[in-house]
């Protein structure tokens, strides 16, 4: 407790329990975050928990997996990383062992973010292979 001029104020209550996150709009299912439709506002309610964003720059960018209603925080958990490849688009398969390097045309058959595993078609063969998703939109095949 802190005593100023007679009044007795909780120690730590002018620190303030920070800023969370709420959305200007609705932002349904797949739309991605921009700034322009986000505000960080002052948390006054001791009681919220959980995880919340507490900064525009933690969620910009990211897509959401339900929809946000204007004025409610934003669980980070409701959010996830842009795909980087798409089911069905056309990507490059590469598969490296030591020196050697093939390179083949193929489908995603599934949505991947980098650094995912996901399953695509080598379009000459018809086989499928699994693959690890890269940020350039490759998909490196894993030796089996």
């Amino acid at each position: 407790m802190i005593a100023i001029a007679g009044i007795v104020v909780p120690a730590g209550a002018d620190a303030g329990m920070g800023y969370a996150v709420v959305p200007t709009t609705i932002i349904y299912p797949g739309d991605t975050l921009s700034a322009s439709q986000l505000q960080e506002v002052e948390v006054t309610n001791p009681n919220l928990a959980g995880d919340f964003a507490k900064s525009i720059s933690q969620v910009e960018g990211l897509v959401s997996k339900r929809t946000l209603l204007p004025g409610r925080t934003i669980a980070i958990s409701g959010l996830r990383e842009p795909y980087t490849v798409t089911r069905g688009s056309s990507i490059r398969l590469v598969f490296s062992l030591g020196a050697m390097t093939i390179s083949a045309a193929g489908t995603p058959l599934e949505d991947g973010a980098t650094g995912q595993l996901i399953r695509a078609r080598n379009m000459d063969s018809g086989v499928i292979v699994s693959g690890t998703v890269l940020a350039d939109g490759t998909v490196h095949v894993r030796a089996k």
